[in-house]
């Protein structure tokens, strides 16, 4: 019983101690993605965001005290079979996923849950892309070559490769780490961002043609990596879980 006590309280320490988030006070944006033709300005409003990815100490944490999100328990309608299969039960770890790597294999469903969980949401896209294009010294760093390589270059690593702890790279200009280079993230819209694959219906009625071509009809055709992760977020549903795919929360500023 000590034992149990003692391991219960380690994951709450290794829990409390990722849930910092930090103030972004917004603004006027260039998005990818337009908000309608010709207009590719956003106004991204104060709000908090996660400094780093959900771990799985914090969503073990969750699902211990939210049994209706454990892997035997969670109905089919909100998560797929691969739900929290990296996991070696339903309420532990084990060797070799740790606590401070991020949590994946995580629906949007899921996620959503936790964060509600936290008075929290998941971020909205355009709350995302505005955090993510952010070095580690200026706010917009999408104009940088070597910024965005250095993106590209995690992109093309093997996602076969064990997860690093989250936290294990430099924070950028907000305080926040491993929008890049750790995982993909679920966002609150995600089922938002279709696009075309013919840019003269872009708006129209019909949004279900999506893809890395659709993609191309966003406004900055020269950001891949970005057009990269709206490919990939559209093609999801959102009781869908990958290897890869983690999530962070996000609230309106206080």
């Amino acid at each position: 019983m000590r034992a149990l006590l003692l391991s219960l309280l380690a994951v709450a320490a290794a829990a409390v101690a990722v849930t910092e988030h930090a103030a972004i006070g917004g603004g006027a944006f260039s998005s990818v993605l337009p908000q309608g033709e010709g207009n590719t300005r956003v106004a991204i409003g104060p709000f908090e965001l996660d400094r780093h990815p959900v771990t799985n100490a914090q969503f073990l944490e969750f699902v211990r005290m939210h049994p209706q999100w454990r892997r035997d328990r969670v109905t089919a309608l909100f998560a797929d079979a691969q739900y929290l299969a990296h996991w070696r039960g339903a309420t532990e770890l084990g060797e070799p996923t740790r606590p401070q790597q991020p949590v994946t294999h995580i629906s949007w469903f899921a996620a959503e849950a936790y964060c509600e969980s936290r008075d929290a949401r998941l971020p909205s896209w355009y709350e995302w892309e505005y955090a993510a294009a952010a070095s580690e010294s200026v706010p917009d760093a999408r104009n940088d070559p070597a910024w965005r390589q250095r993106i590209l270059e995690w992109y093309a690593q093997p996602s076969t490769r064990p997860l690093a702890d989250v936290a294990g790279s430099a924070a950028n200009f907000y305080g926040i780490n491993d929008l890049h280079g750790l995982v993909w993230e679920w966002v609150m819209d995600f089922n938002g961002l279709l696009v075309s694959s013919d840019s003269r219906e872009q708006g129209g009625a019909d949004r279900l043609q999506f893809c890395g071509e659709g993609a191309l009809s966003t406004a900055d055709r020269e950001n891949y990596a970005v057009l990269m992760r709206i490919a990939f977020l559209s093609s999801l549903e959102a009781r869908y879980t990958t290897t890869n795919l983690g999530f962070r929360c996000a609230r309106a500023a206080p």
